[in-house]
């Protein structure tokens, strides 16, 4: 990812969100995100410069981005590990089920494990069964750990899922 898909990233992000999650997080905040603001914050989060952190992008229909994935060192309570994160995958609604997400996710795995990450996190909405099923197909496993997080006046479960990658 270079600064100049910022744009596009957050339009996959929001729009993401805005179908991902609609019936989980209170529409209201759904409808107020931001394109324009949260292009700001990737371009300034991606000029910071945190090397370990990964952004990569699939293109497609002559060079349109079509799917987003960030991934880097595990987040535990503020420390980092020796273990992996997927911090989010969105793609563009209409290519949800068509390969891009599998593809997207595959990477992710590979660059993870090639920088010797043991294992890889992510966490996804409790109630999200698409995702969860998504996610389970690529051999990721819920581990029984559970957060809350607040959204547009609501608390939000979600589940850890992981993934050895040790072969």
């Amino acid at each position: 990812m270079t600064a100049d898909d910022c744009a596009e990233v957050a339009k996959i992000r929001i729009r993401g969100w805005q179908y991902a999650y609609k019936g989980f997080v209170p529409q209201p905040y759904l409808d107020g995100l931001d394109i324009a603001a949260d292009a700001d914050r990737q371009r300034a989060r991606l000029l910071a410069g945190d090397r370990r952190v990964v952004n990569l992008v699939v293109d497609g229909d002559g060079g349109k981005l079509l799917g987003w994935v960030s991934l880097g060192p595990y987040r535990d309570g503020g420390t980092r590990t020796e273990d992996a994160e997927l911090y989010a995958l969105y793609l563009r609604p209409r290519y949800i089920g068509r390969g891009v997400g599998r593809a997207l996710l595959a990477s992710a795995v590979r660059h993870c494990a090639a920088a010797g990450h043991p294992r890889m996190y992510l966490w996804v909405l409790k109630d999200n069964t698409r995702a969860r099923r998504f996610y389970e197909r690529a051999g990721f496993a819920a581990d029984g750990a559970e957060e809350a997080f607040e959204v547009g006046g609501a608390v939000v479960p979600e589940v850890r899922y992981v993934k050895d990658l040790r072969g």
